[in-house]
């Protein structure tokens, strides 16, 4: 055996115990960085039971925020109109607290005529005719669905229990016949909501200069507003009215939100555009009573759904469409606000960005001379 050995070293050219170590080499410098960096990635990674914990929670939230107010939506103070003499006003009155607790706030008008007015103006949702020969309910559907149909149903029972005759039922203000349900505008909520977060997603992540983003953000509203109004209007035929003033209340929407969302972006980064967008998405879409009216959402989100851009623009727009702009003057004025309110936070961007900048170059100037 002891003569082999020098025949192994002279074959290899290498001391047995070199060879033998060079099976076993260490690892390299670039695969101790590799192992390392990958142990780091894996500690800063959240356990498995905590991303569940997190995804669960999110899926509750969402189911939370939109069939919590569709699960509790009924008649609150939702404005009505009775008209007849102020001894039969106080009995549907009675009758209509004791079939609806608190549902109703009834506003005495002299006659038909009034109460027409107050319809076609948006101070009421409907009407009750108390005229002895000629009973009558007066509704508008285009204003609420919802409303029209808890109206005709709930006079009918009420004739019913005393014993009467159902009244006529006239629809003052009607949906256009080609979406008689009005299910085109109530599933346009949801796309103007989108319409206005995924702008500004899409902006931040396209456009590199923040300052393009402004003029690209109002080009994208008044573009996907012609759009999305051709859509309801020529093509669904779930608006009426004049198409231009229907796009110009989409557009200043989606204007609104992706505005607001830009402006949150640049001075929180992205944590501002995903709280924005959240609010806009959980509070906004589901509070703004396009699909069914913001009296009947639960006490105080109904109006709070109102003083976000979803919930005025649905109002405007079955305002504009439908009643001649009639009650449009309030979510002008929200979605006005929260306009102003996205540019003041792109500006107020701007400016902490040109403040920044002569301390860079600053900085920059003073390297060069030291070098």
């Amino acid at each position: 055996m002891s003569a082999d050995r020098p025949a192994v070293k002279a074959v290899t050219g290498e001391p047995r115990h070199v060879a033998e170590h060079s099976t076993h080499a260490e690892p390299t410098h670039a695969e101790r960085s590799l192992g390392e960096q990958s142990g780091a990635e894996e500690r800063r990674r959240p356990p498995v039971v905590v991303v569940v914990t997190l995804l669960t929670a999110v899926l509750t939230v969402l189911l939370i925020a939109f069939a919590w107010p569709a699960a509790r939506s009924e008649p609150r103070d939702l404005p009505l109109a009775v008209a007849g003499p102020d001894a039969a006003v106080a009995q549907v009155r009675a009758g209509l607290e004791k079939a609806r607790p608190g549902g109703f706030d009834i506003k005495a008008v002299a006659d038909r005529s009034a109460a027409v007015r107050s319809i076609e103006d948006r101070d009421v949702y409907g009407a009750i005719v108390l005229d002895p020969q000629n009973p009558e309910v007066l509704t508008a559907s285009a204003g609420s669905p919802a409303v029209a149909q808890i109206l005709t149903q709930l006079s009918a029972g009420l004739a019913a229990k005393n014993g009467e005759a159902a009244p006529k039922v006239t629809d003052i203000v009607p949906l256009p016949t080609d979406d008689p349900r009005g299910a085109g505008l109530a599933a346009g909520a949801l796309p103007l909501v989108l319409g206005g977060i995924i702008g500004a997603g899409a902006l931040v992540q396209l456009v590199k200069k923040e300052r393009n983003r402004v003029p690209a953000a109002i080009a994208f509203a008044i573009t996907g507003a012609l759009a999305l109004a051709a859509v309801l209007q020529f093509w669904l035929g779930s608006l009426e009215g004049n198409y231009f003033a229907n796009a110009s209340v989409i557009a200043l929407s989606i204007a609104a939100i992706s505005l607001t969302l830009l402006g949150l972006e640049w001075l929180l980064g992205v944590a501002g555009l995903a709280l924005g967008g959240a609010t806009m998405m959980l509070l906004g879409n589901p509070l703004s009573g396009l699909t069914s009216a913001p009296e009947m959402l639960p006490t105080g989100w109904g109006t709070l759904g109102q003083f976000l851009p979803p919930g005025a623009a649905g109002t405007a727009l079955r305002s504009v469409s439908f009643f001649d702009g009639a009650g449009s003057a309030r979510p002008f004025v929200v979605l006005g606000c929260w306009l102003v309110l996205g540019l003041v936070l792109c500006a107020l961007g701007a400016a902490r960005d040109r403040s920044r900048r002569p301390a860079v170059h600053g900085r920059h100037e003073a390297s060069v001379v030291t070098v």
